[in-house]
């Protein structure tokens, strides 16, 4: 489970929200809205620990990790433009968080064929990324969050910048991995479409202020 508590947020005397409450229960899957400007990507960087809160607290199962370092929150982020490793192969991109922290190559092997199974790409094992289709690197981004088993996986309208029909495909697709693997999804999008076919709450981040 997931909980925000009254946590602000303050860059230089400007307040993007305050006091933003919002409890998130264990597989359940979230959609958040909100215009453009309003804090959501913000809020998903703050829960990861990439940012830091003014006031307020983060708790999962209720432990706080308001003041832990990001590599130690168990949590997975998809970005909206993926931030794959160009250098890398697709295989070593998915690999990467469990190579920092000093999983051994059998276990992570066997976790990269996984997880790659799960996004059908078995396949790209060894193909350099800047070869992927976009919805190859939308479906690898996937594989990388998930490779660590997190206990909540942060979305960024990970789906920007599909066409149509690639972007309805892959949205049922995730969210039948999703569901399948029971993971508790905080998912960010400006389509409310999206939000209504994938999530079981659409919530709009303004609703979410006292």
């Amino acid at each position: 489970m997931l909980e925000i508590d009254k946590v602000s947020v303050i860059y230089d005397s400007s307040q993007l929200f305050a006091n933003l409450s919002l409890t998130i229960q264990h597989q359940e899957i979230v959609a958040l809205t909100g215009p453009s400007g309003s804090g959501k990507t913000t809020l998903l960087r703050c829960i990861a620990g990439l940012e830091s809160i003014s006031t307020g607290s983060i708790r999962i199962n209720g432990q706080d990790i308001t003041n832990q370092p990001a590599h130690l929150r168990n949590i997975g982020m998809v970005f909206q433009d993926n931030q794959l490793f160009p250098h890398l192969t697709v295989g070593q991109n998915i690999a990467y968080s469990l190579k920092i922290k000093r999983v051994s190559k059998k276990i992570t092997d066997q976790k990269v064929r996984e997880v790659l199974s799960l996004v059908g790409l078995m396949h790209l094992l060894d193909r350099t990324v800047i070869n992927l289709s976009g919805g190859e690197a939308k479906r690898i981004a996937v594989a990388r969050a998930l490779i660590a088993e997190p206990q909540v996986l942060l979305l960024d309208e990970p789906l920007t910048g599909l066409d149509i029909d690639l972007h309805g495909r892959l949205l049922e697709d995730l969210n039948k991995l999703l569901r399948t693997r029971g993971t508790t999804v905080l998912h960010v999008t400006h389509d409310k479409a999206e939000a209504s076919a994938f999530a079981d709450r659409v919530l709009d981040l303004r609703q979410l202020i006292s």
